[in-house]
């Protein structure tokens, strides 16, 4: 190993030593940059989106691991995505589901048991944060260009608040126990 490629990891390692990845108050702010990221760049901002994502996982003490509790999480997230897609409940343009839609899937898993881990531990008030929350955020994409919402306003509501209500209780269970931390 060369003097830079130690000084390199031994600068990552110091920053893992951190612990910032698993941070609340980082990990929102990393999710939100993100989030800003994929909806207002899109496929343009696409690299540097892959860039944080990639800076994620050099934070956690282990990628591998990440990426098995991620995976599922964003993997059900995009199916569901691309189901109502296919539906015609969002309209992405000439793809089924974009690349970046994609990517900001895998960085809202992370968010589960980190900055949104509160929510999970109440299934209850998992459900109402997402029948409310997230449709909410559609729509602010919709509103920035992001997605076309084709449909009926009220069908696409309803089915958004119905799908969500389901659905965010049901991946806080698949990403598994919720961080016990509660720094700011």
């Amino acid at each position: 190993m060369t003097d830079i490629s130690r000084q390199r990891s031994s600068g990552l390692d110091r920053l893992r030593a951190l612990g910032l990845s698993e941070k609340t108050w980082f990990n929102a702010l990393w999710f939100q940059s993100t989030w800003f990221l994929c909806v207002l760049g899109r496929d343009a901002l696409l690299p540097i989106t892959l860039g944080m994502i990639a800076l994620h996982f050099l934070l956690v003490t282990s990628a591998r691991g990440e990426l098995r509790r991620l995976a599922p999480v964003a993997a059900v997230g995009i199916g569901v995505d691309a189901l109502l897609s296919a539906a015609g409940i969002f309209d992405f343009g000439p793809v089924l589901l974009p690349l970046w839609l994609m990517a900001l899937w895998i960085a809202f898993a992370t968010t589960l048991t980190r900055a949104l881990a509160v929510f999970g531990r109440n299934p209850w008030l998992a459900a109402a944060i997402g029948s409310v929350g997230v449709p909410f955020n559609y729509l602010v994409g919709a509103k920035m260009g992001a997605v076309t919402l084709p449909m009926n306003p009220v069908v696409t509501a309803l089915v958004l608040v119905s799908v969500w209500a389901v659905l965010l209780p049901v991946l806080y269970r698949i990403a598994g126990p919720t961080n016990q931390q509660t720094s700011p």
